[in-house]
């Protein structure tokens, strides 16, 4: 079969041909519709995310909109390495059927990035039966504006986004969410833009896509003078690491605030609870409650969806 492939972690992929996926009991192989080209997935394809096995060749692509045998659109991944999802056939161990509506290329682009958000807002409404505050760190990103999107459609109180690209910031604010320019290039200018909007509203929750030194303005801002009681709790999640893989974490915010640091990804959540929560996000998709833009490469032209960058996701299809 066709497909993208990974010779070794330097590489820029090419299409080439790789031999077809091997059968699993009960499972068809499925036809490839469309396949984001997610950071996770360059990540992977390098060795550079945690989750690499660092065996080459390799087909990359976590998850795919796939065409079944009988003709139905299915959003799919999680094929065994070193089969990926940037083929003209996949074998998967899940399907999820996409309702009427949906775009599938759309899908492809936008369920990696929306389910990072997702599955700690969830969990946090689960577990205090309300979202509260949440804020955004990285709200600018296709991540982060799903998780701004998401928060609001499942009831947060109050939305603080916080990024660096205004003209996306303004398209967050036109949704209801309250923005927090991330201006200039010093953390404490951050920290500050960051400690007025905590002013006004304690976060229940932070989502942090970025980390580095955005988290460390973050906990700048968080920070509190005085030994009286902390009246909330703070769930801060570090769910991406754009700005950078370290950041110094204050002694004292840890001990003066009721603050839970953890992260969310693949490892601390478990697959059974992402796909569980599959279905609600496609649904999200189909009626426009998320949106997802992208540009479509076929096979033949990976390598320009490799250099792709901007504000759509690359989504790979076949020729």
């Amino acid at each position: 079969m066709r497909a993208v492939v990974v010779n070794t972690p330097e590489a820029t992929p090419v299409c080439a041909d790789f031999p077809d996926p091997e059968r699993q009991p009960g499972r068809e192989p499925l036809r490839l519709v469309g396949a984001g080209l997610h950071h996770v997935v360059r990540g992977l394809a390098s060795g550079r995310h945690y989750g690499s096995d660092q065996a080459y060749p390799l087909v990359p692509g976590v998850d795919a909109v796939a065409r079944t045998g009988d003709g139905r659109l299915v959003y799919t991944g999680l094929a065994r390495p070193p089969w990926g999802t940037m083929a003209e056939w996949l074998v998967t161990p899940f399907e999820v059927e996409l309702p009427a509506g949906a775009d599938p290329l759309a899908v492809a682009a936008g369920m990696n990035p929306a389910i990072s958000g997702w599955m700690p807002l969830t969990a946090r409404r689960k577990e205090a039966g309300e979202l509260g505050t949440v804020l955004v760190l990285g709200a600018t990103g296709m991540s982060g504006s799903l998780a701004v999107r998401a928060a609001l459609s499942l009831g947060a109180q109050r939305v603080v986004a916080a990024g660096r690209d205004h003209e996306a910031l303004e398209r967050l604010r036109g949704l209801g969410a309250v923005t927090v320019p991330l201006a200039g290039d010093t953390p404490d200018a951050w920290a500050a833009a960051l400690g007025a909007a905590v002013a006004e509203a304690q976060p229940a929750l932070v989502l942090d896509f970025v980390w580095g030194p955005v988290a460390e303005a973050a906990f700048a801002a968080l920070g509190r003078p005085g030994m009286d009681d902390d009246s909330a709790a703070i769930d801060y999640v570090q769910i991406g690491s754009l700005a950078g893989t370290e950041a110094v974490l204050p002694a004292a915010l840890l001990r003066s605030r009721k603050i839970r640091i953890s992260g969310s990804g693949a490892g601390s959540v478990s697959k059974a609870q992402m796909i569980a929560e599959f279905p609600d996000l496609i649904t999200r998709f189909a009626d426009g409650t998320f949106e997802a833009p992208h540009t479509v490469y076929p096979l033949s032209r990976v390598s320009e969806a490799w250099a792709h960058q901007g504000r759509t996701r690359a989504v790979i299809v076949p020729d």
